[in-house]
């Protein structure tokens, strides 16, 4: 899923994200902590596309404070999923949370790739770590593996993840907790996008974390979270918001092609994908 270059028309657009990373390049080339973050973007752009895509539609600044943020979330989101044993995935989860714990109490952190850029993001911008940890703590549901009994418990571990990763981004680009509301609920709308996409592949990997397979009330509820973040002002952490650029497309299929829930049509055509996120970014939208 990683871009591999658009139209003629779009050459513009291309070139300014790849002058972005040249400059996250350049801060490697310098070492300290632009080392750091480019090492953060090496490991978002090759996990997650996605928001690779979005965080570089941004200025650089953004960028500075977001990849550290979207690096981390791929380090625990893969955690539960490294080793057949739970108590080996249970060990790495429990250092993200030690090692939160120490950016929280201004302490030394370990010597990882996206500890000290993370330690630096949260400190730049005034974040508390426990938004990060509630992520951390979700994510023992990955090694349970275990079915969720209610919508309500989905939408919580929903919430958990992907909306304290989207208040977190948010957040980190100045907003105010007017915007937290908001910002959840778009995160839960790419949460459950997401999951729509990956649910066939969970279930080969031993979780079937919704075995009834009834999605209709679980896309309405994202639709109503879309409709909320739709009503919300971003302004500059718009870029932040961006991350969400697919969801409504996904869900939109989802909702139409039930048949396509866990299958790579739901993610649509690339191509239409990439104009789409150059539209949103052009008319400074998510």
């Amino acid at each position: 899923m990683v871009d591999r270059g658009g139209q003629p028309q779009h050459r513009r657009r291309e070139l300014r994200i790849t002058s972005g990373r040249d400059q996250l390049e350049a801060g490697a080339r310098r070492g300290g902590a632009g080392m750091s973050i480019a090492a953060c973007a090496e490991i978002v752009a090759a996990g997650d596309p996605d928001r690779f895509r979005a965080t570089m539609s941004g200025p650089v600044s953004a960028r500075e404070k977001l990849l550290p943020l979207y690096a981390f979330n791929l380090e625990v989101a893969r955690a539960p999923w490294v080793s057949q044993e739970p108590m080996i995935a249970q060990m790495r989860l429990q250092f993200w949370r030690d090692t939160l714990a120490g950016i929280a109490g201004g302490g030394p952190v370990p010597a990882h790739e996206v500890a000290a850029p993370l330690a630096g993001a949260l400190h730049g911008a005034g974040l508390s770590p426990d938004t990060l940890d509630h992520i951390v703590v979700a994510r023992w549901a990955d090694v349970a593996r275990e079915p969720f009994e209610t919508e309500a418990a989905l939408w919580d571990y929903l919430d958990a993840t992907n909306g304290g990763l989207m208040w977190a981004g948010v957040a980190a680009l100045g907003a105010d907790k007017a915007l937290e509301a908001p910002a959840r609920a778009l995160g839960r709308a790419l949460g459950l996008a997401n999951w729509l996409m990956a649910v066939a592949e969970l279930r080969a990997r031993g979780w079937a974390a919704w075995p009834s397979g009834d999605y209709a009330g679980l896309i309405a509820r994202a639709g109503d979270d879309l409709a909320t973040a739709r009503a919300a002002r971003f302004g500059a952490a718009l870029p932040a918001a961006r991350s969400a650029w697919r969801a409504p497309g996904v869900l939109n299929r989802a909702r139409a092609h039930p048949d396509w829930i866990g299958t790579p049509r739901l993610a649509g055509a690339e191509a239409g994908a990439r104009l789409r996120l150059i539209g949103v970014s052009l008319l400074r939208r998510w």
